[in-house]
């Protein structure tokens, strides 16, 4: 009987719950497989695969999809243009509009950052110009305007200018390009083309075509005030009634309502894939923070799956991606890589995806972590809560989030002045096992699961039982009396059914 026992143990000791359901937690030492949220979210549907084809019946099919994501494309860049960027900022001395965890220059930095992401762009001048009227149409005044486009007139090679604003009214648009006969860009567009260029999934590329929405009525806007100039925007198309703007904006919202159509379904399916994770119990922590803060390295580090391959690049990621891990405690735990914040993200493109955002909101813990080498760790620390803020975060996960300090190597003489936050460097693994150990209390909180130790008698089917419905962590066997100690991590309602059905058995 004893040594049934032992083989039962070592047996369930070596199947990992997350790799027995498909997951593929890496093992102690070291090592793991990447999923993709799809797949490692199905992998935990088990039994449930029949609801999720029913799911997927009505999606687009790949074909639509990158027709839609190729041929409305709002930006026109021939494959393989060269871009010679010229990049103004537009600096609000006073009012609502000015910043003050930051500065000028630093703003300026992030929007070369964001120009040479992009592969065949490069940053030709840059100019920073005052303003007390960033709300106008030409956004600076009169003197400062003339001053802005005889320097753009006069830097040879220029053949784009992006004006660092989140977003550009399309008559500014219309009016800056007529002034220095090139194409202008904003924030919105810089980051959408980004986003474009790093799209794989059909669900990224969906969110991204959703998105760019309002930059194609712009551009329509911007068409038909040309048209009618020369007197063609109001005209009839054939005996249908309507005018060539009228047809275009309808054709436009016919789109929009496809694009929405399938994201709701696959809002739906992902609903479905978290209601199955619960079933399995498997906790989930979402890793979020600025963009290019080193969310993939940690992931990587506290996972071992070597098939994660960071980035140093603004927005490396775009789809949400599950890891399987362990917690010192062995509890099986899903890290989700999220997509990266960035200031001044306009609240459209996080509106378009909301789909996948929506999974930080049914996470069991955040862990927020910031570059705290950046010169702006305040001011992007501030961004991602309010971020967090506007997708209406719960309360109990915003008051148990975990902050945490990345690049702390490349800080000289690094000294951690805030309370309650934990230094790490992913890349050098320092600080990884007090992360570990933070993230296992929060993750037992707010899983309310507790670690016990539980007398069994071996000749009653109690370890068989705790085998199927906890995670058991240990078992010591005592030969003379016929029993075992076992250390499990269980549920509250899991351990509420155990005292019920073997309340005669001892605790």
């Amino acid at each position: 009987m004893l040594q049934e026992t032992e083989t039962l143990h070592r047996k369930q000791l070596q199947d990992c719950p997350l790799c027995a359901e498909g997951l593929h937690c890496p093992p102690p030492a070291g090592g793991g497989t990447r999923m993709s949220s799809d797949q490692g979210s199905a992998a935990a549907a088990g039994d449930e695969e029949d609801e999720e084809d029913e799911e997927g019946e009505d999606f687009l099919d790949d074909r639509e999809v990158e027709e839609l994501f190729l041929h409305y494309a709002p930006v026109d860049l021939t494959p393989g243009q060269q871009l010679r960027v010229f990049i103004v900022h537009p600096d609000v001395k006073w009012g609502s509009r000015k910043q003050h965890l930051t500065t000028a220059g630093l703003m300026m930095a992030e929007a070369e950052g964001l120009v040479n992401t992009l592969e065949n762009w490069r940053v030709i001048d840059t100019l920073v110009l005052s303003t007390k009227t960033p709300e106008k149409k030409k956004i600076f005044g009169k003197g400062n305007f003339q001053l802005l486009t005889e320097r753009i007139r006069h830097t040879a090679g220029i053949n784009a200018v992006f004006v660092n604003v989140e977003r550009l009214s399309p008559g500014s648009e219309r009016e800056f390009e007529e002034a220095w006969g090139v194409k202008v860009f904003d924030r919105y567009s810089v980051v959408l083309h980004i986003f474009r260029c790093n799209a794989r999934t059909k669900e990224a590329k969906l969110q991204i075509s959703l998105a760019e929405i309002p930059l194609l009525r712009s551009r329509l806007r911007n068409e038909m005030a040309n048209l009618d100039q020369q007197g063609g925007g109001a005209r009839y198309i054939g005996g249908s009634g309507e005018t060539l703007m009228e047809v275009q904006q309808r054709l436009l919202k016919e789109r929009e309502m496809k694009i929405r159509s399938a994201l709701e379904k696959l809002r739906r399916k992902r609903k479905l894939l978290r209601s199955q994770r619960r079933h399995k119990e498997f906790p989930v922590v979402s890793v979020l923070g600025y963009t290019n803060c080193g969310k993939t390295t940690l992931i990587k580090a506290l996972t071992g799956d070597r098939g994660l391959q960071p980035r140093d690049q603004l927005f490396a990621t775009l789809d949400v991606t599950v890891h399987g891990g362990l917690l010192p405690c062995k509890m099986p735990v899903l890290y989700v890589d999220t997509i990266g914040f960035l200031s001044q993200l306009p609240h459209l493109l996080i509106d378009s995806f909301s789909a996948t955002l929506d999974d930080i909101k049914h996470s069991d813990l955040l862990v927020h972590v910031r570059d705290i080498s950046h010169p702006e760790t305040e001011n992007q620390k501030q961004n991602v809560l309010s971020v967090l803020k506007n997708l209406e975060t719960p309360e109990r996960l915003m008051s148990s989030m975990v902050e945490v300090h990345n690049k702390i190597d490349l800080v000289d003489d690094y000294e951690c002045l805030e309370p309650n936050v934990l230094p790490i460097s992913a890349l050098t693994q320092r600080g990884l096992d007090q992360l570990s150990a933070a993230v296992e209390e929060e993750i037992l909180k707010s899983t309310g699961k507790h670690i016990l130790d539980l007398k069994v008698d071996l000749s009653s089917p109690q370890l068989s039982w705790l085998y199927k419905e906890s995670a058991v962590q240990d078992v010591a066997v005592d030969a003379d009396d016929g029993s075992a100690v076992v250390n499990v991590i269980i549920s509250a309602a899991a351990y509420g059914r155990y005292k019920k059905l073997f309340s005669d058995k001892g605790r």
